[in-house]
């Protein structure tokens, strides 16, 4: 009895260390973590966040009183709800009073680790940016900070709440507390995917055909842009490093520098979640996950891929998907 016992284990042993990692697969998850950095597990500034702070960034984020016509709040643009990924899944977005923005709605969900937001990187953080939209003409087209002021002053709700977030302060309803309010919020938007979990060393987190596409990536050079724990989002590139884009309609980040040597730069987007945001690009025109791969392959690297590595290179990008938003 007691030899068989020492069989049996033996055998698990056997079975436990024949189902483990390759040295291959080692290799890669080192890789990952290597070229890419670990996602942290809070946003820049959330140390100074409190409960009350973001239940009220919450409530504004949802707010459609935000919008000269009570029909337009972030969430319209940039829904977070349910299997939503921080976008509205439309080439560019329709405002307040019926027109269309001239860019594609970037995803709210990570935004916190931008080195910078929007697609010219004309605010530094989230609390410049969540000033923007509201004031936007195109937008949300509220005429003024001290309107958003008085219409939020008028909302029992707010002044409680407003109280609440920011107690030591003598006026408490201001448009900067609001911004800083919304941005707190967002500090929580952060996802977790599969990828995380292989590079934490668990090599069944991905499949065999992920982690050939994780593979295809890093030898076809995409990491030239798309590093980072975010895999993007921490610098601006120009859009048709090798072949142009067909748009020239929009000069990127050259329109706020008035740099003409930053014409047609553009931050770079991270690709977490990116299977759940089309469609892609600043302008909205591609329609797919694997046009875009190819497409950024040829403008970026000058590469024509073929279509076996860019469905490798897309069966990699779906596991960057939230666990909770993915299908």
């Amino acid at each position: 009895m007691k030899n068989s016992k020492i069989l049996y284990l033996g055998l698990i042993l056997a079975l436990v260390s024949a189902c483990g990692p390759s040295e291959k697969t080692k290799q890669l998850m080192q890789d990952a973590k290597t070229s890419f950095g670990i996602l942290p597990e809070k946003m820049p500034g959330s140390e100074k966040d409190t409960p009350a702070k973001i239940a009220l960034g919450e409530k504004l984020y949802f707010e459609k009183r935000l919008s000269i016509n009570d029909s337009q709040s972030c969430s319209s643009c940039h829904g977070t709800l349910g299997k939503t990924a921080g976008v509205d899944n439309l080439p560019t977005s329709p405002g307040a009073l019926g027109k269309n923005g001239d860019r594609n709605s970037p995803t709210s969900l990570n935004a916190g680790f931008h080195f910078v937001q929007f697609w010219d990187g004309r605010a530094a953080d989230l609390k410049a940016q969540a000033k923007g939209p509201i004031l936007n003409p195109v937008e949300m087209a509220m005429p003024s900070e001290a309107a958003v002021e008085k219409k939020l002053s008028e909302i029992a709700e707010y002044v409680d709440l407003f109280a609440k977030a920011f107690p030591d302060q003598d006026k408490k309803i201001t448009y900067d507390n609001l911004a800083e309010a919304i941005a707190a919020f967002e500090r929580t938007l952060i996802t977790r995917d599969r990828f995380d979990e292989f590079q934490a060393g668990n090599h069944r987190a991905l499949t065999s055909d992920e982690q050939k596409g994780l593979e295809t990536f890093l030898s076809a050079g995409c990491i030239q842009c798309h590093n980072g724990p975010l895999l993007g989002g921490n610098s601006f590139r120009k859009l048709g490093q090798v072949n142009p884009y067909e748009n020239t309609t929009d000069v990127g980040r050259s329109a706020v520098s008035k740099n003409d040597a930053e014409k047609y730069f553009f931050k770079v987007p991270s690709l977490r979640n990116i299977a759940l945001t089309a469609p892609y690009f600043h302008d909205g025109k591609v329609a797919t996950l694997p046009e875009a791969v190819k497409k950024m392959a040829y403008l970026q690297l000058g590469k024509e891929l073929s279509s076996e590595e860019v469905d490798s290179i897309v069966s990699f990008l779906k596991a960057l998907s939230d666990k909770n938003r993915s299908n």
